[in-house]
């Protein structure tokens, strides 16, 4: 039988199926790095709007980006056709960000200087665009997850594939922006702009394409739940499930707030702060130290899957989430110990003789490292979580709902992690500072303590939130997979002319199943 059929309530997807569907979340996390990243500098030293209209914006349209999710979800949910469920989103929603991308970063520039209304009207509006069109795509991955598999030894193998599938898109824009980045003077130079846009363009419609390769045989009918006609849902749905489905409300608060967390701590103007401003070596120390953490997050992928598949997506998560808050103490005492000018207690990589590295340099990369390595490998395990709670729901209510389960997480999620700029463009206003702090940007009194509450301080205070909320997630490993079995007796029993609630009345647990 193939990999790709169902039998005995297991849906198996073949292995570069999983490996390719995830390139979707890579193919959105480009215009991740270069809007959501570079957006409010982009505003506020390229079209000269105001640091704080400027971060605000951005939090603004975050919100905007998270209300547009319900209606996204439920559309998603009623379509059925010739091109299945999914990928219609996923082309649309990137050709929509490339069009508007073009004109927001290429043309915008050239409005003139004494018609700032209209270089705010395009902002706003150009912005507005990509955002529905982010949407759209980013709607797929976590949605499309429940049709790809629900076997319990493949679904937290995505996990990893949708970390490689990340880094294809995120990593590789950090590492290209910071490679032309390398030929200006800062973020402020327009031309910049104008070649990380096209690029950037070209690598995500290049990851679509792949994605939607992953995706096209399990975009199908026959995939979809218990196999009948799609659901007619309401957007007023969200609030019954919301309200019935508890381990959902657990996942959103664990996934919120680390999301939160890993906006703040990555935000460019965040680390211009902590590798230039006070380390004194942006360039020496942004790209290497980005490598060593992706370097520690490899053994960690391998480990999270390993526990996954015995233990269950929960166990992993939490294990990993408090190794990375134990070594974050460590990481927090070494910034409070941080003397501006003293070369004992400043990172240093790289110096005028080739390699200069310190005791503090050392201990700093061990336990940020270890850290960063350990959160970073479970930081899109909510993802296929999400799936987990969707084919909850089709246990509790019958409802093959992907489409709404999906962005109902990306609503949450979006709205608190919309906050990430506005936190960041605040909090600089308390040092004095009129524009957001580039490379070049020299260390101002109290900057130290900004970085050290956005940097550690709050991704502790999220991890702390996660491990709290998963003490009451009970959708372990031997759950889900009695929650698969159920789903596909009743399947079977509906296929063959019952009703779901007689099916879910005479199938409840395994034992019924026997």
């Amino acid at each position: 039988m193939s990999e790709n059929k169902i039998n005995d309530g297991v849906n198996r997807a073949k292995m570069y199926q999983l490996a390719l569907f995830p390139l979707n979340n890579g193919a959105t996390n480009v215009y991740y790095v270069i809007i959501l990243q570079y957006i409010a500098t982009f505003g506020s030293n390229v079209l000269a709007l105001g640091t704080v209209f400027a971060s605000f914006m951005v939090t603004g349209m975050r919100v905007f980006d998270a209300i547009t999710d319900p209606i996204i979800g439920a559309v998603m949910d009623r379509t059925d056709g010739k091109f299945g469920k999914f990928r219609p989103f996923m082309v649309l929603g990137n050709a929509i960000m490339a069009i508007a991308i073009i004109i927001l970063y290429m043309i915008t520039p050239m409005i003139p200087k004494d018609m700032m209304w209209l270089r705010y009207a395009a902002f706003i509006a150009l912005y507005a665009v990509w955002v529905i069109g982010y949407t759209f795509q980013t709607s797929v991955t976590r949605s499309a997850q429940s049709v790809l598999t629900n076997d319990p030894n493949q679904r937290p193998m995505f996990t990893i594939f949708n970390t490689i599938g990340s880094m294809a898109g995120m990593g590789l824009m950090q590492a290209l922006a910071a490679f032309v980045q390398a030929n200006f003077a800062d973020y402020s130079e327009p031309l910049f702009y104008n070649i990380i846009t096209p690029v950037g363009i070209i690598v995500s419609i290049l990851l679509t394409i792949l994605a939607i390769i992953g995706i096209w045989e399990k975009d199908r009918t026959e995939y979809f739940g218990l196999g009948g006609k799609q659901e007619k849902t309401e957007i007023k749905e969200y609030v019954e499930i919301i309200k019935n489905n508890k381990p959902m409300q657990r996942l959103m608060v664990a996934g919120g707030s680390c999301k939160l967390a890993l906006s703040i701590a990555t935000n460019t103007t965040v680390l211009c702060m902590l590798y230039g401003s006070m380390m004194g070596n942006y360039s020496g120390l942004f790209f290497p130290m980005m490598i060593l953490g992706y370097v520690f997050s490899a053994p960690f992928f391998l480990l999270t899957v390993k526990v996954s598949q015995k233990e269950g997506q929960k166990a992993s998560l939490v294990k990993f989430v408090s190794l990375a808050l134990a070594c974050y103490t460590v990481v927090l005492a070494l910034l409070l110990f941080w003397k501006q000018g003293d070369p004992a207690r400043n990172l240093s990589l790289f110096g005028a003789d080739g390699l200069s590295i310190n005791l503090y340099t050392i201990i700093f990369i061990l336990f940020f490292g270890i850290g960063y390595g350990a959160y970073y490998s479970t930081a899109d395990m909510p993802i296929p979580m999400v799936a987990d709670c969707a084919d909850y729901e089709t246990y509790r209510s019958g409802k093959y709902i992907p489409g709404i389960m999906g962005t109902l997480f990306s609503l949450v999620d979006k709205l608190v992690s919309s906050l990430s700029a506005t936190v960041v463009g605040v909090a600089i206003t308390f040092i004095g500072l009129e524009k957001l702090p580039t490379a070049l940007t020299p260390y101002v009194d109290g900057m130290n303590w900004i970085v050290i509450i956005l940097f550690v301080i709050v991704p502790m205070i999220a991890w702390a939130l996660t491990l709290i909320a998963m003490r009451g997630y009970d959708l372990t490993g031997s759950r889900m997979k009695e929650i698969q079995l159920v789903n596909s007796k009743r399947k079977e029993a509906m296929a063959k002319g019952m009703t779901f609630e007689e099916a879910s009345h005479k199938y409840v647990t395994v034992d019924d199943c026997q």
